[in-house]
């Protein structure tokens, strides 16, 4: 329950009660011009209230209670309420209408002998325009929802392309070394050809491991080419930080071993971004980037120490949606929340048999 969810319940609700409607409008109900007792008001007042408290998930329960209000006591906050969140969160726009609708109709009978100067003033202050506006607010809310979606679509087309065009320069050096062995293999003693062709195959072996993962990645056109960094640059990395304001200390766990290079590449990718967040959002915090080899996987994990501020947002942005889309694609799981003192980003990424 949102906090402003309790506010706006409690207002009906006290609205609703009796004393606050009297000098208002009717001053009681505005059919029988009789003001209801306690022991009516204070139960739909009660049942307001609650209404209002589940207003975004079931707007028509809140409909109903204030339609019950204004025919007791003229309790037209309630209404105001009511018809706001059935713009903003009906089902339908069959049903706003249809609700919309009966509630004019109820608000507006107690005016209909004064003529249309005061009934359509009326109505369309408390029935009529909540609801456009509630309707707005949810059209707003939609597309900017959408907008969110493009944008994190883009950002995951985005990475395929980088991870296509990384392999592409990968394999372009697997395939050139080949055919350097080849040739050396052409004018090379007899005693060495099988020394030279056993490398050949072990290149051959890596370019189509490397090729297998292109072809999974390899959705969309292609993007502007991007560089090929590696952990040989995360020193790197860690030195922009201090620089920045952050010292980042780099631990190294488990014995080293060649890696794939797109497994290579989303590990620096996951350091440059979390440490570029440790920037933004936690400047002058220290952090820690963790690099463990283990049996068949990778794990990289960045972490701000000392501090509870988070250098990644609780929802993410475009650049961990991308890094997101990257380790799914390897194959791998990411993480993103608090821990430790702060905030923690990690991946792990199969790498193969040791």
């Amino acid at each position: 329950m949102r906090p402003v969810d309790a506010v706006l319940a409690l207002a009906c609700a006290v609205t609703a009660a009796g004393p606050a409607m009297d000098s208002t409008l009717f001053g009681g109900s505005p059919f029988a011009h009789w003001h209801p007792p306690v022991w009516v008001a204070v139960p739909v007042a009660v049942a307001i209230g609650a209404a209002a408290l589940v207003r975004r998930e079931r707007p028509e329960f809140l409909v109903g209670a204030a339609l019950a209000g204004w025919v007791l006591a003229a309790a037209y906050p309630a209404v105001l309420l009511a018809q706001y969140s059935l713009g903003a969160h009906g089902p339908s726009r069959r049903r706003i209408a249809a609700g919309t609708v009966l509630v004019t109709v109820a608000v507006g009978a107690p005016f209909h002998q004064k003529g249309l100067d005061a009934l359509l003033p009326v109505t369309g202050a408390i029935c009529v325009l909540p609801t456009a506006v509630g309707l707005w607010v949810r059209d707003r809310a939609r597309r900017a929802d959408r907008a969110r979606l493009r944008a994190a679509e883009r950002a995951r087309a985005e990475e395929r392309a980088r991870i296509a065009h990384d392999m592409h320069d990968v394999v372009t050096h697997r395939v050139s070394l080949m055919v350097l062995h080849a040739t050396a293999l052409e004018v090379s003693d007899p005693a060495e050809h099988g020394v030279l062709a056993r490398r050949i195959g072990a290149i051959g072996r890596e370019a189509l491991d490397e090729l297998r993962t292109l072809v999974g990645v390899l959705h969309d056109d292609a993007a502007p080419r991007v560089p090929q960094p590696s952990l040989a640059d995360v020193p790197r990395l860690l030195a922009d930080a201090a620089t920045a304001g952050n010292p980042v200390t780099l631990r190294r766990e488990g014995p080293e071993r060649p890696l794939p290079a797109l497994v290579e590449q989303a590990a620096y990718r996951l350091v440059q971004e979390a440490l570029t967040n440790l920037r933004k959002h936690a400047h002058g915090a220290p952090g820690t980037v963790l690099i463990r080899h283990d049996a068949g996987t990778l794990t990289v994990t960045v972490t701000n120490a000392g501090t509870s501020r988070a250098p990644l947002p609780a929802g993410g942005g475009h650049g961990l949606v991308g890094l997101r889309e990257r380790v799914r694609l390897l194959g791998g799981t990411l993480r993103a929340g608090p821990g430790g003192d702060g905030f923690e980003v990690s991946a792990t990424l199969p790498v193969g048999r040791p």
